[in-house]
């Protein structure tokens, strides 16, 4: 299990687990992180994350992207 912030590029994995503060743990559910559905990086920018999840692209902050684990 390793943060999503270090999966890499054109990677993907599966949610495992998201740590945090609930509402953390909830603004992350809200944009459709949920635990045991995958996720894919698309790319590294100025520190942000994109990421694919649900059909959906959505930049995150490295800070938010190690709170989720795949």
């Amino acid at each position: 299990m390793i943060p999503l912030a270090v999966l890499g590029a054109g990677n993907d994995g599966v949610i495992k687990r998201i740590s945090g503060k609930p509402q953390v743990k909830k603004h992350l559910e809200n944009l459709g992180f949920i635990v045991g559905d995958t996720v894919t990086v698309i790319s590294e920018q100025n520190g942000n994350i994109i990421v694919k999840v649900k059909e959906s692209r959505i930049a995150i902050s490295k800070e938010m992207a190690m709170k989720i684990y795949v």
